[in-house]
């Protein structure tokens, strides 16, 4: 949501429409890009926990990651798919940090439970990870300071219908 929250400020953006009107409220493209980086706050540790849900970043960030590469020591040892359940269900932390993953994250209550068996919490996932950095980048201005709204909204219709054209010149 913070991805298309980002997007749409820049559609607004190349549009020349300041904001748009839900019911009562008004949303403004500026208050649009606030949230989205609000978002991307709270994954780094702006949160109740003070916690970091991308793992590898500041101090306090998941350490039990529902991940085969993260949790099994890369001792020179082959492992099969069963033997590596002891690791699984290991309490220590993982031997392997994969620097940068997003994982999970909380639940609705702002709930974490750092264990490689909640995975729901503790597993890194494309979707997640492909979400997080699509926001990034919209919310930096790396690639340009500005949207070519020629080619990159050029598919999408106008926000509003366009005017009419002007009535024939009147003659007598």
């Amino acid at each position: 949501m913070s991805f298309l929250a980002s997007l749409y400020a820049d559609y607004m953006d190349a549009a020349n429409v300041p904001g748009w009107y839900c019911g009562p409220y008004y949303f403004s493209a500026d208050s649009l890009r606030s949230f989205a980086a609000s978002q991307v706050n709270y994954i780094l540790g702006d949160n109740p926990k003070k916690m970091s849900y991308v793992v590898g970043y500041g101090k306090n960030y998941p350490k039990h990651v529902h991940h085969r590469g993260a949790s099994i020591p890369d001792d020179g040892v082959k492992y099969s798919c069963t033997t590596g359940w002891k690791w699984f269900r290991a309490k220590s932390p993982n031997p392997n940090v994969i620097t940068g993953a997003m994982v999970g994250g909380p639940d609705r209550f702002d709930g974490f439970k750092d264990a490689r068996q909640s995975y729901g919490y503790t597993e890194p996932t494309l979707a997640g990870n492909a979400g997080l950095v699509a926001l990034l980048v919209s919310l930096t201005s790396s690639g340009g300071a500005s949207v070519d709204k020629n080619t990159m909204f050029s598919a999408v219709p106008p926000l509003f219908p366009a005017a009419p054209p002007p009535p024939p010149p009147w003659t007598p």
